[in-house]
């Protein structure tokens, strides 16, 4: 054991810098969970600030747009996690029928690039895009009869926006993931299939899917953690205080509430329920993944 750690010792010393740059960054804000219990005051800092115990979560529960913030956060994400997951299997499994290498690879490129954008770019982009009076998008509506939509406007169709432009944005990077699982699937369970009868639709039904539910299943059980995670990046981009009614979501809400209002504690506190929902959720996820894909960390 003496010799195995002396051997060992450089690689901890690699580590070393990473591990003290998380504790820095990392660990070390954690401290600044106190203000959730304080009347924070910036020129009084953490030890002369008022202790207010659980006041600021009383205060946040009696404002009549925290349980509408938690529900669009929640529906947003839902939706996000369930179109993140149709969606890249619809188009891995299309494109896994594609003889052609070459055409096969520029789709795959091409679905692929805008995961490298930024929301600050697409954001500009889509407000201009979605423009009501010479956004692209409602000119083509226009132009086949079909009458003008405030997309980033309106509380109807603002977290369906929200949804679709993220799907265009991450969809691509899904389905490099699903394609590597159909690599692992057996060429001939395909080649029985056809000999025994089997068109495209039942081999994609009865191999296809089935060979690809573990990653399925893991991919589905891991994406839990993120139920609270509506995407700040993006909505921050694109809202605006009209549809604060169906676009706000919690880490919005941090924002404006902390950094523009001044309000640090109840900012702090509602970053603090978050936190431990998220924590709780993240650990479920990890023991579904463990129980039903065998999924483990280490």
């Amino acid at each position: 054991m003496r010799s195995k750690r002396i051997k060992e010792m450089p690689l901890h010393l690699m580590l070393l810098p990473g591990a003290i740059l998380v504790l820095i960054y990392c660990y070390g804000p954690m401290f600044g969970i106190i203000m959730a219990f304080q009347n924070f005051k910036p020129a009084f800092g953490f030890f002369r600030s008022e202790w207010v115990g659980f006041g600021n979560f009383t205060y946040i529960s009696d404002l009549p747009s925290t349980f509408q913030v938690l529900y669009n956060t929640v529906y947003i994400a839902l939706m996000k996690i369930v179109a993140g997951l149709v969606v890249p299997i619809g188009i891995a499994i299309l494109l896994n029928e594609i003889g052609k290498t070459f055409i096969k690879r520029s789709i795959q490129t091409l679905i692929y690039l805008p995961h490298f954008l930024s929301w600050i770019i697409l954001g500009g982009i889509l407000i201009d895009v979605l423009s009501p009076s010479s956004g692209i998008v409602n000119r083509v509506l226009e132009g086949i009869g079909l009458p003008s939509v405030y997309f980033l406007g309106d509380n109807r169709w603002f977290p369906f926006t929200v949804v679709v432009t993220d799907l265009w944005k991450e969809f691509g990077f899904a389905t490099i993931v699903y394609l590597a699982a159909l690599t692992s699937i057996n060429p001939n369970l395909y080649e029985a299939a056809i000999v025994d009868g089997a068109n495209r639709w039942k081999q994609t039904w009865h191999i296809t899917l089935p060979g690809m539910m573990p990653i399925i299943v893991l991919l589905t059980t891991l994406s839990l953690g993120n139920i609270l995670n509506a995407g700040f990046d993006q909505i921050f981009n694109m809202y605006s205080p009209q549809v604060f009614e169906s676009g706000d979501i919690i880490d919005t809400f941090v924002y404006r509430l902390g950094l523009v209002d001044a309000q640090f504690g109840p900012a702090t506190a509602v970053g603090l329920f978050k936190s431990i929902v998220s924590l709780a959720f993240i650990s479920v996820s990890y023991l579904l993944a463990y129980r039903l894909a065998n999924y483990r960390i280490f």
